[in-house]
């Protein structure tokens, strides 16, 4: 039987992976990035502007070790019925682009998944 080192990176999922991973389980299956100050899906190329999306979750990462690690996961939901993440550093590293759109959208957070990962 093969052995894993307990410190290698590569053979352990991280919270944010987890996260995502069971956020596509429920269907947010499209990933977004934000240029020229819209929602862009990478799935599709199709285009969102801040009326067009609600964030119906968000997920908040802190490295245990490393500040560096420091994350956000927007779980999104668009007027099309697409669902898909959006992922952002938080603190120094933050994307202002990311930033700037996400002030302009419905953020809920729902206690149930609050423990989801």
């Amino acid at each position: 039987m093969e052995q894993f080192e307990n410190n290698n990176s590569s053979y352990k999922m991280t919270e944010l992976q987890k996260c995502m991973q069971l956020l596509e389980e429920k269907g947010y299956t499209d990933e977004y990035e934000v240029r020229e100050g819209n929602l862009h899906c990478l799935t599709n190329d199709q285009v969102y502007t801040k009326k067009d999306v609600t964030a119906a979750n968000f997920y908040r990462f802190e490295g245990e070790s490393n500040p560096d690690d420091m994350s956000i996961l927007y779980a999104i939901e668009t007027h099309d019925g697409r669902k898909g993440t959006l992922v952002d550093a938080y603190g120094a590293y933050a994307d202002a682009r990311i930033g700037e759109f996400m002030k302009g959208v419905e953020i809920h957070k729902s206690v149930h998944d609050e423990k989801m990962y």
